[in-house]
């Protein structure tokens, strides 16, 4: 508090965005909190981006976020994995997610979902003034640099005229998701959901819980070229192979953490 200059309820939200984001995690008997291997390559003294300069450590913060399994965050898991309309309505998410709560028997109240999924929204859309312009001196967070959701206008709620917004994912092609990032990302899905498999499908990598395709919203075309991708190198940990009926990828060797983070940044 000190060191920082803040109060405690601001601690208490560093705190839990630092672990969600794989950055720290609690060890040791006195429940200290530690850098993880991956806080400490990413972020240390000597870190690939201390600073969060390169918007591929954005990208790899949102794969933190939206890819935990021990304790995932309902909008992030929710909303990334299993929201299929085309469209995202405050509304819609809000209703869903209470159904969702309930189906898990943990149920939340309306204002405590309604929160959930703001800050969910707000860590990838920037805030705007009352006449639609980006308020540049806001504390907006880094991810809206993603620009990964997109407001798409306003729909009308009620005979009232009440209206609210509309949003979708951002489903294009992501060049700024190098071919290490992707690596990187196949290799954390594997460990994470398919530790004990070979041989993964294409559909799996693409619209898989938790798989690159699904976390990142790329194209399918997007997703079949960085397999293709992955034949380039033939020391690679992964290939691809494609035939009328068959489309896989297989895992030749295992790889560490560590040795696929560094290589995302000498791209």
């Amino acid at each position: 508090m000190v060191v920082l200059g803040v109060g405690k309820n601001m601690v208490r939200s560093i705190r839990f965005w630092a672990q969600s984001a794989g950055v720290t995690v609690t060890g040791g008997r006195d429940g200290r909190y530690l850098l993880t291997d991956f806080g400490s390559a990413l972020l240390g003294e000597c870190g690939l981006d201390p600073y969060l300069e390169d918007i591929r450590t954005l990208w790899l913060i949102h794969w933190k976020l939206a890819t935990s399994k021990d304790a995932p965050l309902l909008a992030w898991d929710y909303l990334i994995n299993n929201w299929h309309e085309p469209e995202i309505t405050p509304s819609a998410v809000i209703s869903s997610l209470r159904k969702e709560t309930i189906k898990q028997g943990d149920e939340l109240s309306a204002a405590t979902i309604t929160g959930h999924f703001e800050t969910f929204l707000h860590t990838y859309v920037p805030t705007h003034s009352r006449k639609g312009e980006i308020l540049e001196d806001n504390l907006d967070c880094p991810l809206v640099e993603l620009e990964f959701i997109l407001q798409r206008g306003e729909r009308e709620t009620n005979p009232r005229g009440k209206h609210e917004a509309v949003y979708a994912f951002n489903r294009d092609w992501k060049p700024e998701i190098t071919p290490g990032l992707f690596t990187y990302c196949l290799n954390a899905f594997w460990d994470a959901r398919h530790a004990e498999k070979e041989i993964l499908s294409f559909r799996e990598i693409a619209h898989g819980h938790g798989s690159p395709g699904q976390i990142f919203k790329l194209p399918e075309d997007d997703v079949r070229a960085r397999l293709e991708e992955l034949n380039k190198d033939a020391n690679g940990p992964f290939s691809y192979a494609e035939s009328v009926n068959l489309q896989q990828v297989r895992r030749r060797r295992l790889c560490r953490e560590p040795d696929l983070l560094k290589r995302i940044y000498r791209s």
